[in-house]
């Protein structure tokens, strides 16, 4: 699939002219920390990246804010999650803090089943006792099929949000919406420049998030990028 719209032959704009953007609230013991948000609402986690490792197992990097500045209960909590094992704090900022841990088998996935009915994950992050995912779909027949595999698998499904996709609406293929949102800051602070104009450290404090994010996240995004360009390119 090339990176151009057929209508415009601009690259990076969507020719999913006719599509939806749903946000979604999913809640399921057995989704990703499933357990975990249920006794902690008001902590806040965000999906960071994830990667599959050689030996098959699946490594997801996430960070935690909360208010309360003792998070030994919500660890204690991590370690009982049967959706994870070995989580792992790897960084920390005020209130505060990036983790690393296993995926396990008895986790409940979606992404593969968003993916067959044609969605785009956009974002997201943990709600009150699930996750709030923001997806684009080309139809709404899509957002119909990935309700009727929630529903075979007694995932709690809500909407909270839906909306037609924009017309012309940029949706840069193959990056999450973070990893568009850091390109370009960096593009536009002139990190790509030489000499830089901004480095990895400022990126990280502009984003409010760690430098080992800034630096997987911009990897991951340049590796989108050229797979999405270079795939298609003429040999």
């Amino acid at each position: 699939m090339s990176a151009q719209s057929a209508d415009t032959g601009q690259p990076g704009v969507s020719a999913l002219e006719d599509g939806i953007v749903v946000e979604l609230e999913l809640e399921h013991p057995s989704l990703l920390l499933g357990s975990t948000l249920r006794r902690f609402p008001a902590v806040s986690i965000t999906l960071e990246y994830w990667s599959e490792l050689d030996d098959g197992r699946t490594m997801v990097f996430f960070t935690v804010r909360c208010a309360d500045d003792d998070l030994d209960p919500f660890e204690a909590a991590l370690a009982a999650d049967p959706t994870i094992s070995d989580a792992t704090f790897v960084d920390e900022y005020p209130r505060k803090r990036v983790y690393r841990a296993e995926i396990t088998e008895d986790t409940l996935r979606v992404t593969s089943q968003i993916t067959e009915a044609g969605g785009h994950i956009l974002d997201r992050s943990s709600g009150q006792t699930g996750w709030t995912v923001q997806i684009r779909f080309p139809d709404r027949d899509g957002l119909v099929a990935f309700n009727r595999s929630c529903d075979s698998r007694d995932i709690s499904f809500h909407v909270t949000q839906l909306r037609m996709a924009k017309p012309g609406e940029r949706a840069v293929l193959g990056l999450t919406q973070k990893q568009e949102a850091l390109l370009r800051v960096a593009y536009e602070e002139g990190y790509f420049e030489v000499p830089r104009g901004i480095s990895q450290d400022e990126l990280a404090d502009r984003l409010n998030v760690s430098k080992s994010a800034v630096s997987q996240r911009l990897r991951r995004a340049m590796n989108e990028l050229c797979a999405s360009s270079l795939s298609n390119a003429p040999k």
